[in-house]
């Protein structure tokens, strides 16, 4: 699987973006059955960056529902990345 299939997003929240600036941890959305060794590789690769520490979860579907119709978000997985010290990822610059 190539790097850029791998990871597909960055999740921008503020929980996110307060583990960026506090510990130097980036938030992706990956794909589903990218492990932790791909994920590491993946982002050294795309953002030039020495990855110290990858966490990854699953978070699961949820119910939700608008007036009186229901229906499900799909559940993804997700991968917080601990940068090493003197590297950053700006998520914002398109340069």
């Amino acid at each position: 699987m190539a790097a850029r299939d791998i990871i597909i997003r960055p999740i921008v929240t503020e929980k996110s973006m307060q583990a960026q600036e506090k510990d130097n941890k980036v938030t992706f959305e990956v794909a589903k059955g990218a492990n932790k060794t791909a994920v590491k590789l993946a982002v050294e690769e795309i953002f030039n960056v020495k990855v110290e520490k990858v966490n990854v979860m699953n978070t699961a579907e949820k119910q939700r529902r608008v007036g009186r119709y229901t229906g499900t978000v799909q559940g993804y997985r997700k991968a917080i990345v601990k940068l090493a010290e003197g590297y950053k990822i700006d998520l914002y610059n398109k340069d």
